[in-house]
């Protein structure tokens, strides 16, 4: 994979944060009173781990202090066992 296109998932995931710090204004309670926060949030941070996987492995070796398993299973989580079940 090119740097380009990892230029490209990193942004991604960046502006994923940006968002979700935007929606939540940095408040729990921001993020606990709105459904529709609530969300906004859950899909940037899907989006976010999405853009995680697809970055090359040799950029993961090089930032080895990033949880990139982490992120990822957490992708799955929201994905997959959305209803905690």
């Amino acid at each position: 994979m090119s740097s380009k296109n990892n230029a490209i998932y990193i942004e991604h995931m960046l502006i994923c944060i940006e968002k979700i710090n935007s929606y939540t204004e940095g408040s729990k309670e921001k993020f606990f009173d709105s459904p529709l926060v609530q969300d906004a949030v859950i899909r940037n941070l899907q989006v976010l781990a999405e853009s995680s996987q697809r970055v090359s492995d040799d950029l993961k070796r090089l930032h080895e202090d990033v949880a990139w398993r982490d992120i990822s299973g957490f992708r799955n989580i929201l994905v997959h066992d959305y209803l905690g079940q």
